[in-house]
């Protein structure tokens, strides 16, 4: 991809279609008819986003792109992530997607080569055709604008994913506090005591 994308998770987005593409003219039309707006009506669900393509006939096409939502093992990984830095949950807040968090919890939110599945209802039997592609390159325009588009097509919202995230920093403060309440109390002596004025006993012979 040459153009388009301007975020790292937009232009990773990007690539997964195009690693998996067999014909890059169809991607350069693609490009081309996302630069035309002729996409409309984009909806993203999780594991699938949707929309309808203008193409060469008057009626558009319904094309869709598919992606594996992550399992709840995936998203119990993801989340622990987030909630012991803080700065994710801060970033992800300012429409940005750390790496750290995207790559490193064990739980990858970028799509691979073969992880994006097209469908149209166009005659063109091209994986992708220029619908499908086209539908592609605006979807990595929402990822650029909103980071959370990504996270619900891989199976969470923002208002699911801040709540869980806002229950787990509960849960662990609550645990730090216990186990506060549970340090052995180191015995000791008051600075008032200390600092008394005392009466020192005769010396020895």
């Amino acid at each position: 991809m040459s153009e388009g994308s301007g975020s790292w998770w937009g232009r990773a987005w990007v690539a997964a279609l195009e690693e998996s593409s067999l014909d890059a003219a169809r991607l350069a039309r693609g490009q081309t008819y996302a630069r035309q707006g002729l996409v409309d009506a984009i909806t993203v669900t999780p594991g699938q986003v949707l929309a309808y393509v203008h193409g060469s006939r008057p009626r558009p096409y319904r094309t869709r792109i598919e992606l594996p939502t992550l399992s709840d093992a995936e998203w119990d990984r993801l989340l622990d992530t987030a909630a012991e830095r803080p700065g994710h949950i801060a970033a992800l807040l300012d429409k940005e997607l750390p790496q750290s968090l995207a790559r490193g919890s064990g739980a990858d939110l970028l799509p691979g080569p073969g992880d994006l599945e097209p469908f149209c209802s166009c005659p063109d039997s091209g994986h992708p055709c220029k619908h499908a592609a086209a539908l592609c390159y605006e979807t990595a325009r929402l990822l650029d604008e909103d980071p959370f588009v990504l996270l619900l097509l891989r199976g969470r919202g923002e208002p699911q994913l801040l709540d869980e995230l806002s229950r787990r920093n509960a849960t662990r403060a609550a645990r730090a506090d216990q186990e506060g309440d549970q340090r052995p109390r180191i015995s000791g002596v008051r600075a008032r005591d200390a600092l008394a004025p005392r009466t020192l006993p005769p010396l020895p012979a």
